[in-house]
């Protein structure tokens, strides 16, 4: 079976963890959700945020000014926290920081998540801590990774809009970002928002090990390198249904558009294929739909690449969970990949709360970090958290 060449309009169901299925009042089709994500759709396709054949072909404009760098980088430290402490020691070490811009928190050990007031008297420290001119922040902590109050928002969602109820609520419509699809360098001054990601590395030889990824991934992509990288772009259709809502942005990044990135499109949509590609080599990008990924580790990755998989939980590095038996985000940084994006409650599966193939891709290989295009490319990343190196820039100057 062929992919549909006109958006379809799925309606919003929960992403089940293997093997229980979706219930049936999740799943239920109701019209006026149906008729919101018609309307969602034509204004990102309207955007170029999806769909139509030559959105992947458009020529990729030259960034409209300087790219997020060391010294608008702010690393978050957990404090008593000897390994936390180690990691960002080695990115200011490793990124060039400065070290006035290393901010030390009071973070919750060993819960499952931080509650609103605790959140509530972190945020009053890095707030009061901040040097004049920060636009991003890097959290060194692996956990906890959300902030549970009403609903449950992502760590790096929280820093940066402030924990508000309206960014969470399992499957309903969430506020949206103003960073979505912008061409913002410098999203505080602008915006008055700071994009946040956890590094997402447990122990120090992780991190450093990630964070020299993403200091090799720099201006590797450039013409004008000694040897221009060049690798694929997996854009995977599986047979998981609910989970591949993605699929018609996919279809338009066939050509990817950018200069030898080479899009390898898979479509199983029938499930008599594979789910997934091993064994590849130079992936760039992977995106997928799937609760669990087979052989992620037998890939190699590029200094930058950026993997993720739609599904529920994919965001929570918690002690005490399991992920309702999904792969977490860190996963695919553990196999090599320099960036990843995952939710951490139940988002149910509209597009919206997950990466947009076209708008991650331009936006990078116009020149943006890792960060800023990773945050750009998500419309309403309120349940979600960012995983990686932020100031990886492959196509920056």
């Amino acid at each position: 079976m062929t992919p549909a060449t006109a958006f379809p309009t799925p309606a919003p169901c929960p992403l089940p963890g293997p093997p229980a299925a979706p219930t049936a009042s999740r799943a239920a089709i109701r019209p006026w959700r149906l008729a919101q994500l018609l309307a969602v759709t034509l204004a990102l396709a309207a955007c170029g945020g999806g769909g139509g054949g030559a959105g992947g072909s458009t020529p990729i404009a030259a960034p409209p000014a300087p790219t997020l760098n060391a010294s608008q980088l702010a690393v978050l430290v957990a404090e008593g926290d000897a390994v936390s402490e180690a990691i960002g020691q080695a990115y200011l070490r490793l990124r060039g920081v400065p070290a006035a811009n290393l901010i030390r928190l009071p973070v919750p050990r060993g819960v499952a998540a931080m509650s609103t007031a605790e959140f509530a008297t972190l945020k009053a420290s890095l707030d009061a801590q901040l040097p004049a001119g920060v636009q991003a922040t890097l959290v060194t902590w692996s956990q906890p990774s959300r902030v549970l109050g009403n609903c449950a928002m992502g760590l790096t969602s929280a820093l940066a809009f402030g924990y508000n109820a309206s960014y969470c609520g399992e499957c309903r419509a969430t506020t949206a970002s103003a960073y979505y699809a912008s061409s913002s360098r410098q999203p505080y001054t602008d915006l008055g928002l700071r994009p946040s990601m956890l590094l997402g590395a447990a122990t120090l030889a992780e991190a450093e090990t990630l964070i020299a990824r993403g200091v090799a991934a720099d201006r590797s992509w450039l013409a004008s390198a000694p040897t221009p990288a060049s690798g694929q772009l997996v854009l995977v259709r599986t047979s998981d249904a609910a989970r591949s809502v993605r699929f018609t942005d996919f279809q338009a990044l066939r050509p990817s558009g950018v200069a030898r990135l080479t899009t390898n499109y898979v479509d199983n949509a029938t499930g008599l294929g594979n789910d997934f590609v091993s064994q590849q080599t130079g992936v760039m990008f992977y995106l997928t739909g799937l609760a669990l990924v087979p052989q992620i580790t037998t890939n190699t990755y590029l200094p930058g690449a950026v993997a993720d998989h739609l599904t529920s939980l994919a965001g929570v590095t918690d002690p005490g969970t399991n992920n309702g038996g999904q792969m977490p985000a860190t996963a695919w940084l553990q196999a090599g990949a320099t960036g990843s994006y995952g939710t951490v409650e139940e988002p149910c599966n509209l597009p919206d709360k997950f990466p947009r193939a076209t708008v991650l891709v331009q936006r990078y290989a116009a020149g943006d970090t890792l960060i800023e295009a990773y945050w750009k490319s998500v419309r309403t990343p309120g349940q979600g958290n960012f995983y990686g190196e932020p100031l990886a820039r492959p196509w920056g100057n």
